[in-house]
């Protein structure tokens, strides 16, 4: 892969698109096998596999085709008295040969989105799935040995927690994109420091959700739900929990209650809307947090169906690991709060979340919640909708991760912006060489 990189196949504009069309024809093509595999690994519907998977990696990929050329063209930058008259340009580099290594949450998604942005940037990719959604692997794996050579895409299989190090340690990748846990993305990290490789690190956190006494409840209740309880809440910027001012409290919950019912009947378990978590370790963490708090709805569980029932629970201590862990499933603790600052100390517990929502009908509350709460993205009066908007770059900060991508982000991640200044030949005054005494003045004039 670093020979074939290194000969420059694949960098030209055409070179480019061509295998970003080759990659979306694939993603057509295997459209049924992968919502197949979807449905196997996870329970997710042709609807939702489509929304959260396929159709969100097609649209991302026309939308990188569409602004492709525009992305790859030099950008002339000004340039400053003491060098003029030069002419400043950005290049924009491929960065060579870089790993991607996805979850297994959205196993498509999350490993052929960044492929997309890293193929429009020229590079040569190594993809590593999860290996807990094995038969979402199978079918990536059969669709990249079909459309390209193992020197374009190399398509990794195997246990994660062997394979990676041993490709970080004998090989220098040129970047690494990693999206999963903090623990192991702290791994990623180490390894890759090791060898000063740059990384970008999509984690997770305890993504919180604000809903203010103004707030419009019905609304706020059914959007919070359908993100909160797609993929049986296995989604990192789903909202973890939930802080109701407490004059709206139990108007909340019972509107929440009726959005949970109206999206997935009574019995979620038969629900054709409704999904099963990932395996039986997953599913046993989950259900210890059920007893860490007061079951407000929900709560029914099934260890042979790996089904967990949408659930709201109160009552929580702010020390139990409910409240210091990712919930990642489907339960939302409920908490009241009487104030900003009581809501915000709450926050603080667990800092820079990968996502931050509130609901309020209030110009000024917004704005005050939007500056006083850190995050990698934000939403109002919705949840976790950002991520499908190519124009906003996604991604965290702190220990929510590094770096971003989608649209132009995902180009700019992996590329190299390269400093370019031409200077012409004619104009070559003799104050730019030495003897330099005497000339300390005008040099502080023109550096000024």
């Amino acid at each position: 892969m670093r020979s074939v990189f290194q000969s420059g196949k694949n960098r030209s504009y055409e070179d480019r698109k061509q295998r970003l069309q080759r990659l979306r024809d694939l993603v057509l093509k295997y459209e049924n096998e992968l919502q197949q595999a979807l449905y196997a690994d996870l329970h997710k519907s042709p609807e939702e596999a489509w929304v959260t998977e396929t159709g969100f990696v097609i649209a991302e990929i026309n939308h990188i085709l569409k602004h492709l050329k525009s992305w790859m063209r030099p950008k002339r930058v000004g340039t400053n008295l003491l060098n003029l008259p030069s002419v400043s340009h950005i290049h924009k580099e491929p960065l060579g040969v870089v790993l991607i290594v996805a979850p297994w949450n959205y196993p498509f998604q999350l490993l052929i989105s960044p492929l997309a942005g890293a193929l429009a940037a020229g590079n040569s990719v190594v993809l590593k799935p999860s290996e807990h959604a094995p038969a979402t692997a199978a079918v990536m794996r059969e669709m990249i040995s079909e459309a390209f050579d193992e020197s374009e895409v190399l398509y990794v299989g195997g246990e994660g927690a062997e394979v990676i190090p041993g490709m970080m340690k004998s090989f220098r990748f040129d970047h690494v994109f990693f999206t999963g846990g903090t623990a192991v993305g702290k791994i990623i990290y180490e390894l890759a420091a090791s060898k000063l490789v740059p990384v970008t690190l999509e984690l997770g956190g305890k993504s919180p959700v604000v809903v203010e006494a103004d707030a419009n409840i019905t609304v706020a209740a059914k959007r919070i739900a359908v993100t909160k309880f797609s993929n049986a809440g296995q989604m990192c910027i789903a909202p973890d929990y939930l802080l109701v001012h407490s004059s709206v409290k139990d108007k909340l919950v019972d509107a929440l209650k009726s959005a949970i019912l109206s999206f997935y009947t009574e019995d979620a378990s038969n629900s054709y809307n409704y999904g099963r978590i990932i395996n039986d370790r997953q599913f046993q963490r989950l259900q210890s947090y059920l007893s860490q708090g007061n079951i407000l709805f929900g709560g029914q569980t099934n260890r042979d169906e790996k089904y967990i029932a949408p659930t709201l629970i109160e009552g929580v201590d702010h020390d139990s690991p409910i409240m210091k862990d990712e919930i990642f499933g489907p339960i939302l603790p409920v908490i009241s709060y009487d104030n900003m600052d009581e809501a915000l100390s709450t926050i603080q517990a667990n800092p820079d979340p990968l996502a931050f929502y509130v609901f309020t009908q209030s110009k000024e509350k917004e704005q005050a919640w939007i500056s006083a709460v850190p995050s990698g993205g934000a939403c109002v009066n919705n949840a976790s909708w950002h991520a499908t908007n190519p124009h906003l770059p996604f991604g965290g900060r702190g220990n929510s991760g590094i770096g971003a991508y989608h649209g132009n982000k995902s180009f700019d991640c992996f590329s190299h912006s390269k400093a370019v200044m031409k200077t012409p030949a004619w104009f070559d005054p003799a104050i730019k060489y030495p003897p330099f005494k005497g000339k300390l003045n005008l040099f502080k004039k023109i550096i000024r």
